[in-house]
């Protein structure tokens, strides 16, 4: 499951209905998955737990027939009813520790970071990857604060995990984080509030 992480993280799609503003929620992300998003997270803040469960449970499907590696934000019980290839969490949700003891040894397990600090503990903790963000503000997370390019150089030459840049990253702005050479860009409104959500992520396979 682990050993093409590092290729997997490369186009790192996480969902977010809201920015669909109605469109078919999973047309839109099977768009996604052909135009060739290699990571899948489901994401999903306002939905309840039925729907949570749901839309898992289909994701996971669509998944499996585009052998894309699935990932659930936060929540470790439905990660575990779907069968998803891994978990996210965040600071403030359950701590990676305890996260890897319940999903045990072979599934992914990536850890938010936005300090050194955090990124270490993280490692220690059991973590396969990071989320470092935001890296530029961003409209979906008005919280995420944002990481500077200091304090991304910092992470990357102290903790030697693979990870993906998140926060505000759209085509226009990309090129300035390629020098530091992450695994993958996590993107969400970049390529959702786009008509051609397959033809959007083409772009971006070409230009990352």
């Amino acid at each position: 499951m682990k050993e093409n992480l590092r290729k997997d993280l490369k186009m790192y799609l996480i969902t977010d209905s809201d920015i669909l503003k109605g469109r078919d929620f999973y047309k839109c992300i099977e768009e996604g998955l052909k135009g060739g998003v290699t990571m899948l997270q489901l994401r999903e803040k306002n939905a309840d737990g039925g729907e949570f469960l749901e839309k898992a449970l289909k994701l996971r499907e669509l998944t499996k027939k585009y052998g894309v590696k699935f990932i659930i934000d936060d929540r470790i019980d439905i990660a575990l009813l779907c069968d998803a290839d891994g978990v996210h969490v965040g600071q403030s949700d359950i701590d990676a520790k305890s996260a890897r003891k319940l999903i045990g040894p072979d599934k992914i397990l990536g850890v938010s970071a936005r300090t050194v600090e955090e990124a270490q503990k993280a490692k220690e903790d059991g973590a396969d990857y990071l989320g470092i963000g935001a890296m530029f503000s961003t409209s979906t997370k008005l919280d995420a604060k944002s990481v500077s390019f200091e304090t991304l150089k910092e992470i990357k030459d102290n903790v030697d995990i693979p990870f993906v840049l998140i926060g505000g990253i759209n085509l226009g702005n990309v090129g300035e984080l390629k020098r530091f050479n992450p695994d993958g860009y996590a993107i969400i409104s970049a390529i959702l509030k786009e008509k051609d959500i397959c033809a959007e992520v083409k772009k971006w396979i070409d230009v990352i």
